[in-house]
């Protein structure tokens, strides 16, 4: 194809999923001219599966997310129906914030944030081909061959790609676009299936269509693929539904927002209801498994073990009398609802049985059925902890393509992947973010570390350092961070450093002593608290086990006018600051395995001492440093011991 036909970018994003949008906010915000190829513009955020933003351990990515500069907090503020803070009675460490968003009006308001960005340029169009170009714009046929071999030397692996500047991607239509560094965010989409029952139709989510030909394009890049599979319950009309039947699930009032740009309260305008299943349902499904592509043994693809379809969980969980279901509004504008816990892939005529079996759902009409779907994603030890391909410099890869699950894992890779492509593009260094971090760090340490055998899944006991990484401290991890690398706005930023102001002052007021008076002593024994024996420091008080900040601050009237959530950020600190002090230490600890770097070009396979299994997972995985070798699989203490020996030597030598 002739130069004058080709397109020009700094970046290509392919996919506008919940890891495109922030991969291609993240590049343009940064001053790179960037195609955002989609394959459908009625896809763009979609929310294919729960209409929800949010939940256990995927709070915090997304408030990681926004303390990043991107942008999914803001879009779940601005188009929740309803909110809640879940695990409120239990510590801080777990409670994250979840909120049911307007399916539609997510979608909208995502597409217009996208269409305002000066320097992102949107387009309809299925990528089929992804090649590599020489820097005078010819494709080099022996390094596409190398690929296609994908040569079990590593060193050589290493090599391809290193001499190239160039990528090409062409679309369906014949139209090609070349950029410095390209993003995989292409969901689930390849070569997808959905199957319901006996039947399976090659298309996406939701029925759009799908990408048949990319998958091969990656093939012949030496990109190993897996097959994975997940799914999403039947729609009903809320007309049908006997909800005097079932409980009321109301949202929080008063609670944080997942955006620190969110002026004021997340307002809730809907309710969601809690029903069961019944030991019909269960007899239904049992007598039927036959007909379950998820038993029969008809699906193929691994599907996600915590989040199971209700077949599944019937034969797993055969010894339980009910399931949990909650009916949760798609949107506003639409009586659809969402039958949250019922995923299932069973003959449609069988989901209607089921489905009126339910308590409260006798009448039930489908709107929608339920179905699963298989798709191809790759193996994501292949990546680099900054989501670049380790064999080909300048391509990303990002959400469920690398084996997760969820669209908050997918706007936390997004993000973390449009960065690096950016610093990518501009010849500096690129970000990783350590455990020690961010859940955002765990996520794609655990994903390029151990890998995937299932779709993973963001949970709040993956990260050792959970204390540490909460809810409500992200941007005070993670703000500097974006700053850093260009992507927090001077307003935002701003905002950041008042908040810090604001703490401190709290923090200097609650060092001030207090007289043992009538009010310090009321204060003590309405809380069942023994009275001290001298003057303390409100700080210090805030350490029994009955008083936080907030009686303190009932019976002295110190924060007046001041934010509930500021307070409970100060009150976390103290009162938790035996524990956190053991969390950093537990950290600068982990830190110093972190610190030590492992040479790019070690030679894993000629190390002596070391083991032949650890070799040969060294060899795969190519930690950066100590502290990752430590945690792959099948790599012991003693080995990282005489690694550790071995790195310091060679590094000793090169210096």
């Amino acid at each position: 194809m002739k130069d004058e036909k080709i397109e020009n970018f700094d970046s290509i994003v392919i996919g506008a999923g919940h890891a495109g949008c922030e991969a291609a906010l993240a590049l343009a915000r940064t001053g790179n001219k960037t195609l955002l190829l989609t394959i459908s513009l009625d896809a763009i955020a979609f929310l294919a599966c729960n209409p929800s933003i949010g939940g256990t351990a995927k709070g915090q990515l997304v408030a990681e997310v926004d303390a990043l500069g991107g942008e999914m907090g803001i879009v779940a503020d601005k188009t929740a129906i309803q909110i809640r803070m879940l695990n409120r009675g239990k510590g801080v460490a777990v409670q994250s914030l979840r909120a049911q968003a307007d399916k539609n009006a997510y979608h909208t308001e995502m597409k217009k944030t996208l269409e305002k960005e000066k320097n992102l340029f949107i387009r309809q169009g299925e990528a089929i081909s992804v090649e590599i170009e020489n820097e005078n714009g010819s494709d080099d046929e022996n390094d596409r061959q190398k690929q296609k071999e994908f040569s079990k030397d590593t060193d050589e692996k290493l090599k391809i790609g290193k001499n190239k500047t160039k990528f090409l991607v062409t679309t369906k239509l014949g139209l090609c676009y070349r950029a410095k560094s390209v993003v995989f965010a292409t969901g689930v989409y390849l070569k997808s299936e959905i199957i319901i029952g006996s039947t399976r139709e090659a298309v996406g989510p939701n029925g759009f269509k799908n990408s048949s030909l990319l998958s091969d394009s990656l093939k012949n890049l030496g990109i190993k693929l897996l097959r994975f599979k997940t799914g999403t319950p039947v729609r009903l009309h809320a007309r049908s539904v006997d909800f005097d039947k079932m409980e009321v699930q109301l949202g929080d009032e008063d609670i944080m927002s997942f955006s620190t740009m969110t002026e004021g309260k997340v307002e809730n305008k809907a309710v969601c209801f809690l029903t069961y299943t019944t030991p019909k349902t269960h007899e239904i499904i049992r007598n039927n498994l036959d007909k379950a592509p998820a038993i029969s043994g008809e699906i193929k693809g691994v599907g996600p073990r915590y989040c199971p379809s209700i077949e599944t969980k019937v034969v797993r969980f055969a010894d339980k009398e009910r399931h949990q279901l909650f009916l949760e509004p798609e949107a506003l504008d639409t009586q659809e609802l969402y039958l949250q816990g019922f995923s299932t892939s069973m003959p449609a005529d069988l989901q209607a049985d089921m489905v009126h079996s339910v308590i409260g759902l006798e009448r039930a009409e489908i709107m929608r059925d339920a179905y699963a779907i298989e798709y191809d994603c790759i193996e994501p030890t292949q990546l680099k902890p900054t989501l670049e391909l380790k064999t080909i410099p300048g391509l990303f890869f990002a959400g469920q393509i690398n084996g997760t699950s969820g669209y908050e894992e997918a706007a936390a890779q997004g993000i973390v992947a449009g960065i690096n492509a950016s610093l990518f593009n501009q010849g500096k260094e690129q970000l990783v973010l350590k455990r020690s971090d961010a859940y955002i760090g765990v996520l794609i340490d655990d994903i390029v570390t151990k890998g995937t055998n299932e779709p993973y899944r963001m949970m709040t006991s993956r990260a050792e350092y959970r204390l540490l990484l909460r809810q409500d401290n992200a941007d005070m991890r993670l703000t500097e961070i974006g700053r850093r690398v260009g992507l927090v706005s001077d307003e935002r930023y701003e905002k950041f450093q008042k908040k810090c102001q604001k703490i401190a002052e709290i923090e200097q007021i609650l060092q001030q002593k207090v007289k043992i008076d009538e009010k310090t002593t009321a204060l003590f024994e309405e809380n069942g608290e023994p009275l001290p024996k001298e003057n303390m420091r409100f700080c210090d008080i805030m350490k029994r086990n009955n008083i936080d900040i907030f009686k303190i601050d009932e019976k002295f009237h110190l924060f007046d006018g001041v934010e509930r959530k500021l307070l409970e950020i100060v009150n976390t600190k103290i009162k938790y600051a035996g524990y956190l002090k053991q969390q950093e230490e537990d950290v600068e600890r982990m830190l110093a395995n972190e610190g030590v770097a492992i040479p790019e070009d070690f030679d894993f396979k000629s190390a002596k001492g070391l083991r032949e299994e650890a070799k040969e997972k060294l060899d795969k995985i190519r930690p950066l440093n100590l502290g990752q070798a430590s945690r792959i699989s099948g790599v012991s203490p003693a080995d990282i011991s005489v690694l550790s020996i071995l790195v310091k030597k060679e590094n000793k030598t090169k210096k």
